[in-house]
């Protein structure tokens, strides 16, 4: 793709959704973003910047064919992000969360052959691949999803790349888990969790600890989408993609954590809850297209440790910050539907 192009980016007013938005709309990319916006943050304001100027926002819920429509006209591009998120978020109504990772995409994948969209990129998950032993995953592995949540991306990746048209250049990525700081933050994700505990208590709890996590930076994952926005189609067409980072056990991620700290904190094991363990290969796509991460998880750690420190994060205890209890929330208020 060239610049200057028209981008949806759908579901595109979360945690790695709005930094993309900035990194597009200050590269001269004209966004529209469609979401629900359930979490604050999700939009930028005037005062933060001309790049604002190049943002349009349609809230609405992909569920619902005519706004998708409306969304999708007049797009070159389209980066699909939208889902809820992880596993406890898509336990606590499962029925939900099918309708929004599951049943939307396969209406989205109707949609998008009517548009005038010439490229898409699906956002899986590399949760796809389960438990492996292996050193590196590369694509070619059998997916063996745990979870409902991993068990639908698997089954949107099959929708898109037997639905969408063969007119439209697909592509699909399986990011690593994602890190650092972001406008809308989460602290539901493993650095982000353990840098938080280790600033606002003395412990770092772990969950088991030997487990295998492939984590990547918010930057890098950004980044990752706006090269492929920019990459030969013919290179990138019906190909999915790790985006990775680092692989690292949770307790060396804790390790991490605790030497970074102004004040001395102890790292303490608890029993294992989460068992999923996997170490993700990004070779595939450093040799195709040449991407190659340039952060690292000392850096998310660090931009986190800065943003606590410089304030950022007005209340802690507030809901927006974790994808389950900020769903519960606005499902007692009747939000959610």
């Amino acid at each position: 793709m060239s610049k200057h192009v028209k981008v949806l980016l759908v579901g595109g007013g979360g945690y790695v959704g709005v930094e993309l938005q900035r990194l597009l709309a200050e590269s001269n990319y004209q966004v529209r973003v469609l979401d629900a916006f359930w979490y604050p943050d999700g939009k930028w304001k005037n005062l933060d910047g001309d790049f604002v100027k190049n943002i349009e926002y349609i809230e609405g819920d992909i569920r619902d064919n005519a706004v998708v429509r409306k969304a999708l006209k007049g797009i070159d591009a389209c980066i699909h992000l939208a889902c809820i998120s992880n596993d406890p978020s898509y336990e606590l109504n499962p029925n939900l969360a099918k309708s929004i990772n599951f049943d939307a995409f396969t209406m989205f994948a109707i949609e998008i052959n009517k548009s005038s969209v010439k490229a898409v990129i699906y956002a899986s998950s590399s949760s796809v691949y389960g438990v492996k032993e292996e050193e590196n995953v590369t694509e070619e592995l059998i997916c063996e999803p745990l979870t409902d949540y991993s068990k639908y991306k698997v089954m949107c990746e099959d929708i898109a790349l037997t639905s969408i048209s063969k007119d439209i250049c697909l592509t699909i990525v399986r990011p690593s888990t994602v890190c650092g700081y972001s406008r809308r933050q989460r602290f539901d994700l493993v650095v982000n969790v353990l840098t938080l505990s280790a600033l606002t208590s003395s412990v770092i709890k772990v969950d088991g600890g030997e487990q295998f996590r492939p984590n990547l930076h918010i930057k890098d994952m950004i980044a990752s989408y706006k090269l492929l926005l920019e990459t030969n189609p013919k290179i990138i067409d019906r190909k999915i993609y790790n985006i990775a980072g680092e692989n690292l056990t949770v307790f060396r991620i804790a390790e991490k954590v605790q030497s970074q700290m102004r004040e001395s904190c102890e790292i303490k094991v608890v029993p294992v809850i989460d068992q999923r363990s996997y170490r993700v290969s990004g070779k595939k796509i450093e040799s195709e297209i040449g991407f190659m991460p340039k952060y690292s998880v000392d850096d998310a750690i660090n931009d986190l440790k800065e943003a606590f420190y410089l304030g950022k994060f007005a209340n802690l205890k507030s809901e927006a910050y974790y994808n389950i209890q900020q769903m519960k929330l606005l499902m007692s208020k009747g939000t959610i539907k």
